[in-house]
């Protein structure tokens, strides 16, 4: 006998269409198609490292480091002539032209993350970097110089006065030379035209720096000592060269390359 008040709700099999409907939620369907999505689709994103920043002396040695550089197999497109413009940016590198003398301050407190230099500017100004590789171009020398006919007077006026006074532009370079002689010093700081300074009885001698000597010879100077010899290298942060694999590389490439 059937149950003629059974529910019909209670065994009802057939499925109800709108259970496995495949449209999601606004929301999801939202984000379908969206930027998100897409670089989810995608997978990890691998970040493409930053311009390295390297700086380039002006001057003398400016020539022969873009050369050296581009050999290194850097792009430089644009550094052989910069015009007026003192940034030059390529797909990997950022360069900055600066003053020789300037180049360790960028390189010690992080401006740049590499640099050519000068060792006169690096023994000069005694700045926390790292000197990777002597680059062996931009040779010249450091000097001690008088004039042609005062030969012996400079150590005559040591004698009575217990001091001597040297003009430069070098004073670190010039302290640490007379130290290691054990010669007391009163050094004459000056920014230019060092070459006049015994001439008008300012100092007894010169600390400069000379490339073939020419310019000594022509204001009739000689010279008396040599202090130490200079060429560019190629130095680094401390903190970038221990972070970015990059610069060693460089370095590594660029000693192959002297």
């Amino acid at each position: 006998m059937s149950n003629t008040n059974e529910n019909p709700q209670m065994n009802n099999t057939t499925e109800d269409p709108q259970i496995n409907k495949t449209e999601g939620s606004p929301h999801m369907n939202k984000l379908v198609g969206s930027p998100l999505m897409k670089k989810i689709g995608k997978g990890p994103q691998v970040k493409k490292p930053r311009p390295l920043k390297i700086a380039v002396p002006k001057g003398a040695l400016f020539a022969d480091s873009v050369r050296l550089l581009t050999l290194a197999g850097l792009d430089t497109t644009g550094l052989d002539d910069p015009g007026r413009q003192l940034i030059i940016e390529t797909e990997d590198c950022r360069f900055f032209i600066v003053r020789p003398t300037d180049v360790p301050i960028f390189a010690s407190l992080g401006g740049v993350d590499c640099a050519i230099c000068g060792h006169d500017s690096l023994a000069e100004q005694e700045l926390d970097m790292v000197e990777m590789v002597d680059l062996k171009f931009g040779a010249c020398r450091f000097i001690v110089a008088e004039p042609k006919d005062a030969s012996n007077k400079a150590e005559d006026r040591y004698q009575r006065r217990g001091v001597m006074r040297v003009a430069t532009k070098y004073p670190t370079i010039t302290q640490a030379y007379y130290d290691s002689k054990g010669i007391q010093v009163e050094i004459v700081k000056l920014h230019g035209n060092i070459e006049l300074a015994p001439f008008c009885g300012l100092a007894d001698r010169v600390v400069d720096i000379t490339a073939t000597g020419e310019t000594l010879r022509e204001n009739n100077l000689v010279i008396v000592d040599e202090v130490l010899e200079s060429t560019a290298r190629f130095v680094g942060n401390t903190a970038s060269v221990r972070t970015d694999a990059r610069i060693r590389a460089l370095a590594e490439r660029l000693a192959s390359l002297v």
